[in-house]
C-alpha cells in the first residue's frame, strides 16, 4: 500500500483499507476506542490488481487508487472516494492508462488538493513521470507526462499546508521534486537532489507551511534521510528496519514533533521523534510491542481528541494491531491490541 491507509474520517472515525486477494476491505471504528467493524469489500465486484494507493483531502474525504485487469495481459487505473468510514465507498470507476493501454507500470500516489481534486501520479511505460487530475466539477483532465527517467516503481505524492499538490520519485542515484505553483496549474520539476534511494521507502510529510519533507532509506549508508527541496539530504538515524517509514507530525510536551515509525530488523515497531524540521536534532529509536510477520506495514495517525495512533497490519494474515498514546507526558503507548 502507498499513502496514509490509516485515516480519521469527517466524522472523526478511525478506518483501514485492507488488500486482500485482488480486493480492498476497509474496516471503521464505530466509536472513539471501541471494538472495530467487520472487514467489508469496498467498491464493488472489480477484481483489483496489487498496490493500492491511498489519499485525503483537508476536507477528510479519501480518495482511492488501484489497478485492475482489462484482459490480455494490460491493466487499467480503478478510483473511489470514501466520504464516511461508517459508509460505502464509491464503485471503482475506471480512469485509463497513462500510456491509453498497456500493461502495469508502477505503483501509483494520490494527493488531494484544496479543492479536493484528487491527482494521480504514476510512473509510464517510458519510466518517466504520469499525472492524472481531476476536475473541480466533474470528470477527469487528460492525462499529462511531467518527465523524469528511468523512476522507480512507488512514487510519493504529498498536499502542503498550501493545499497546493507535490510528488517525489526516485531514480538511479537522484531524487526528484515535482510541484504545483498556484492552485490547478500542472506540477512541474523543481529540483533533484543526489540521493541513492532504496527502493519502495519513500515517505511524504507536509511540514511547514512553505515546505513538504521526504524521508527515505539510502541504499548504501543505510540511514534513514529527510529532504526538503533547496538543500542537501540529510541523514537522521540508520533505519531500523529495510521498509518503509511512517510519519506523522503531533505535539509532544508542547512541541511540534515529527514522529516516525518503522518495523525493526527484529520484526517489532520503533519509534523515533524529533522537533519538525530541526533533523540536527538527532533522531533515537526505541522500539514496541510484540514481533510482526515479515510484511507487516506500519501506520500512523492522529485521532480526534489529538492522540498519535498507530497501527500494524500483516496482509498474509490479516492480523491488524493498534496503540495509542497515552494521556500523560512524553510518549508512552498503550499495550498493543488486535483490532
Amino acid at each position: 500500500m502507498n499513502g496514509d491507509w490509516l485515516l480519521r474520517g469527517r466524522d472523526g472515525r478511525l478506518c483501514v483499507y485492507l488488500p486482500s486477494g485482488d480486493a480492498v476491505l476497509c474496516r471503521a471504528e464505530p466509536g472513539p476506542g471501541g471494538p472495530w467493524e467487520a472487514p467489508r469489500r469496498i467498491g464493488g465486484d472489480q477484481k483489483l490488481r496489487p498496490g493500492l494507493s491511498v489519499g485525503v483531502g483537508a476536507d477528510r474525504y479519501a480518495h482511492l487508487v488501484a489497478w485492475r485487469p482489462t484482459g490480455g495481459g494490460q491493466s487499467g487505473l480503478v478510483h473511489s472516494t470514501h466520504f464516511r468510514p461508517r459508509l460505502a465507498p464509491l464503485d471503482w470507476s475506471p480512469v485509463g492508462h497513462p500510456d491509453k493501454k498497456g500493461a502495469r507500470t508502477g505503483t501509483p500516489a494520490v494527493a488531494v488538493d484544496a479543492r479536493g481534486r484528487a491527482h494521480l501520479f504514476v510512473r509510464n511505460a517510458g519510466g518517466g513521470m504520469s499525472l492524472l487530475a481531476q476536475k473541480e466539477k466533474g470528470g477527469w483532465e487528460p492525462w499529462r507526462d511531467l518527465g523524469g527517467e528511468g523512476l522507480q516503481d512507488e512514487p510519493a505524492a504529498v498536499t502542503g499546508e498550501s493545499g497546493l499538490v507535490e510528488a517525489y520519485a526516485a531514480a538511479d542515484g537522484v531524487l526528484l521534486h515535482w510541484r504545483q505553483e498556484k492552485p490547478g496549474a500542472q506540477p512541474v520539476l523543481d529540483d533533484r537532489a543526489e540521493a541513492s534511494v532504496r527502493p519502495g521507502t519513500l515517505r511524504a510529510l507536509a511540514t511547514s507551511a512553505g515546505h513538504t519533507t521526504v524521508f527515505f532509506t539510502d541504499a548504501v549508508s543505510g540511514d534513514l534521510c529527510a529532504w526538503r527541496p533547496g538543500g542537501p539530504p540529510v541523514a537522521l538515524a540508520a533505519a531500523a528496519g529495510p521498509g518503509p517509514v511512517a510519519a506523522v507530525r503531533c505535539v509532544i510536551e508542547g512541541y511540534d514533533c515529527t514522529l516516525l515509525g518503522q518495523r525493526s530488523a527484529g520484526g517489532r515497531v520503533a519509534f523515533a521523534a524529533y522537533p519538525t524540521e530541526r533533523e540536527a536534532a538527532g533522531a533515537w529509536w526505541t522500539e514496541s510491542g510484540p514481533a510482526l510477520a515479515d510484511d507487516a506495514e506500519l501506520a500512523l495517525a492522529v485521532d480526534e481528541t489529538e492522540r498519535v495512533v498507530a497501527v500494524t497490519l500483516s496482509p498474509s494474515t490479516g492480523r491488524l494491531l493498534l496503540t495509542r498514546r497515552k494521556d500523560e507526558p512524553g510518549l508512552a503507548l498503550t499495550a498493543w491490541q488486535e483490532v
